[in-house]
């Protein structure tokens, strides 16, 4: 079943590429912005070591300016959608996990990105604020709570009792929904397998396979919408595949708790102005003068 959705993944990813590269040419093509190439090689790289890329990706856009709100969601979705399904093609060959317990989870998140990305191409701008907003939020709580070691420290088991491996699934359609608006995976599947006995390690294939599955079928259907900023997409890509190679491979030991408290306090700041636009978004205009 490994091979299966290795071959599955690898043709996912040429599909998606494929998609891409033809947006590309259809766009007149899109020189890539340098910040961009920066952005996806930090926020990729710290990716493969199971930090995660969209938290301080929202940060980073948000914080500069990249793009407009609105495009935040799919600009992520398609942008790291390459260096993740490279990033999962290598954890699901080195990390040893019960193969039923990671196809189910990779295909209850495809299921679930596919009811959400209808859902965020049709959400107002400050609905999309507000979702990313609290993703935000969330993203810091949970690097917060594993600097203070609150976080669930897991189990030994690799793999999970039927009952609760349904109950898995069930949790990974709604975080497969909830990504294609901009709310990362990993934090939220750690901690849910870790409460449950699974190793944490072996988490990390699920919560990479789902996210590098679901991205290509959503990434798809947001290059269709074009809401999205392409020159930050490319860069993205460019910068983020490389630097999944390093991590995964070259780095054995990172002072990680450090990064997390910057991650923190950028990520607190980004959301504060999120939704803070959003609730201003959502105020009523003043009546006209008369």
């Amino acid at each position: 079943m490994v091979q299966i959705l290795l071959v599955l993944l690898s043709l996912f990813g040429v599909a998606f590429a494929f998609q891409l590269g033809r947006t590309l040419l259809k766009q007149g093509g899109y020189a890539p912005a340098p910040e961009a190439i920066a952005l996806g090689a930090v926020t990729n790289f710290f990716d493969s070591l199971g930090i995660g890329s969209y938290a301080p990706s929202t940060a980073w856009i948000r914080l500069r300016r990249l793009t407009a709100d609105a495009n935040i969601p799919a600009t992520l979705t398609v942008g790291h959608c390459l260096p993740s399904v490279v990033e999962a093609l290598i954890f699901i060959q080195i990390v040893k996990v019960d193969p039923i317990l990671l196809a189910g989870c990779i295909g209850s998140a495809v299921l679930g990105s596919i009811v959400g990305v209808r859902l965020v191409v049709r959400a107002p701008v400050r609905v999309v604020q507000g979702m990313v907003g609290i993703a935000l939020t969330l993203a810091a709580i949970a690097f917060a709570m594993t600097n203070l070691k609150l976080m669930p420290g897991g189990g030994t088991a690799l793999s999970l009792p039927l009952a609760v491996m349904l109950l898995v699934f069930a949790v990974h359609f709604v975080l497969g929904a909830l990504m294609t608006f901009g709310i990362g995976m990993y934090a939220p599947s750690l901690i849910l397998l870790s409460l449950l006995g699974l190793n944490p390690v072996a988490a990390f294939p699920i919560m990479m396979g789902a996210c590098a599955f679901l991205m290509p079928v959503a990434g798809v259907e947001f290059l269709r919408k074009q809401r999205l900023d392409l020159r930050v997409v490319t860069g993205i890509a460019l910068g983020g595949i490389p630097a999944i190679f390093v991590g995964a491979f070259l780095v054995k030991s990172l002072p990680l708790t450090m990064v997390r408290w910057g991650v923190v306090v950028v990520v607190v700041y980004a959301a504060l102005q999120l939704l803070l636009s959003a609730f201003r978004a959502a105020k009523p205009a003043p009546a006209p003068a008369t």
